[in-house]
């Protein structure tokens, strides 16, 4: 798929993907406005699109869904001479809801954009809490569903498939990391050059992610040499660590490993400074959390040091086809935009959209459901985090990509920002640039 998909390709240049100066204003507006008689032109000819877009705008996972107004923004304006399907042009409504972090609101945002708006596809994006619950309703309701940014086990069996059965899913697609990818990413970076005694004290949490990782990854690491010390799942919203705690101390657990929502990491690590195992910890391994510069800079110095991994990074060599934009681009048009750090969300959101319009272009008819599901479990693209391939995934419905080892270090002097991410290893995807050594937590 090339950079034509459905519009002129945004502008790349970082200065040119901000904000226009207000003498700019008036030519813009005159150009809204013919885009607008434009699309209802189209519209009225019978030529549209509805385009549900779904992720965590607030609530306690809202770190996913910082940026997503800001590709949105981008999208809307690739698209804003409609999308060229089999010698058609449609215009394109994207329609984007936010699930307040809650599971129920999202099955509920789901079913109303296909009941009430009449969706043509649904696209959504971050966490289980959201993902599951707007796969469940398109799946049930004959929607063509596309969605990213949770482990593919947690989607696939989570929601019902069997190993070694057939998929029971016909609309219903993710592409994302998986167990695979975080084994591989742990590994290279665990045994990169910090010297540890190579036990694992992990944090996983009785939910979609903390299930599938307890299954599956932790028997891999354990496999490759490392201890597990397991204290068992704990609940979300869990206030008092102190019996998890206490166990990581009495093993010495010099590497901690976690999946939780952003609120309860914040809890447990500080929990973990004031009685003392902070200081035992060589690595600090984090999912789910820490991977956002809002939730680390709120940790103050007990942010530092802290490791992660990117399912995105602006060094990504891979650009949008739907905007055209790199990913330094994307990162820096964020920044001047928003005055905010970048955030890897911004790129897995723009390669959710990047795929979904693709795949909408491929089918032979944009306006049949089954056209669309088919071109979907057909879907060879590239993105802006790489390839997408339906026809290879691990599983029916599903294509693994790749997870990156990173740490927040405090960012040098002269920095507008607090914090730098840096690459420490590549493990799962050789063509990211590897920018420093992990260095140890304390």
């Amino acid at each position: 798929m090339n950079s034509r998909i459905g519009a002129q390709s945004a502008p790349s240049d970082a200065n040119r993907l901000a904000p226009p100066p207000l003498r700019r204003r008036v030519l813009l507006g005159a150009a809204g406005a013919l885009a607008l008689v434009s699309r209802r032109a189209m519209a009225q000819a019978g030529k549209s699109l509805k385009i549900g877009f779904i992720s965590p705008r607030s609530g306690a996972l809202a770190s996913f869904g910082e940026t997503d107004g800001y590709v949105l923004d981008l999208a809307r304006k690739a698209l804003v001479k409609g999308l060229a399907v089999g010698g058609q042009t449609y215009a394109v409504e994207i329609i984007d809801r936010d699930t307040q972090s809650d599971p129920a609101r999202a099955g509920q945002l789901a079913r109303s954009l296909i009941n009430d708006t009449g969706i043509d596809m649904m696209l959504t994006t971050s966490t289980p809490e959201v993902v599951n619950p707007v796969s469940d309703a398109c799946e049930a309701a004959g929607m063509p569903c596309l969605a990213t940014v949770m482990p593919w086990e947690a989607w696939y069996f989570g929601r019902g498939a069997k190993p070694g059965q057939p998929s029971p899913f016909r609309w219903t697609y993710l592409f994302s990391f998986g167990v695979d990818e975080f084994a591989e990413c742990y590994i290279s970076q665990w045994n990169s050059g910090v010297q540890t005694n190579k036990k694992v004290g992990v944090l996983y949490p009785n939910d979609a992610d903390g299930n599938a990782i307890r299954a599956h990854l932790a028997p891999k690491l354990a496999k490759a040499g490392f201890t597990i010390v397991d204290p068992g799942p704990y609940e979300d919203g869990t206030t008092d660590y102190s019996a998890q705690i206490a166990v990581f101390k009495k093993n010495r657990c010099e590497i901690f490993n976690t999946f939780p929502i952003p609120p309860d990491f914040a809890t447990f690590w500080r929990q973990a400074a004031q009685q003392g195992y902070t200081r035992m910890v060589k690595i600090a391994q984090t999912a789910k959390t820490g991977l956002f510069p809002s939730s680390m800079e709120a940790l103050g110095t007990l942010g530092y040091n802290i490791s992660s991994a990117a399912y995105w990074h602006r060094d990504f060599p891979y650009a949008s086809p739907l905007t055209g934009v790199s990913g330094m681009g994307l990162a820096e048009g964020y920044e001047q935009a928003s005055g905010k750090q970048w955030t890897q969300q911004l790129g897995a959101s723009m390669s959710l959209l990047d795929a979904g319009f693709a795949a909408l272009a491929a089918s032979s008819d944009p306006k049949d459901k089954k056209s669309v599901a088919a071109a979907l479990s057909r879907l060879k693209t590239k993105t802006m985090v790489g390839e997408v391939d339906f026809t290879r995934g691990p599983v029916p419905n599903v294509f693994a990509t790749p997870i990156i080892g990173t740490q927040w270090v405090k960012a040098k002097p002269g920095s507008r920002f607090k914090l730098d991410y840096v690459v420490t290893e590549n493990a799962t995807d050789h063509n990211v640039p590897v920018h420093a050594k992990l260095i140890p937590y304390s």
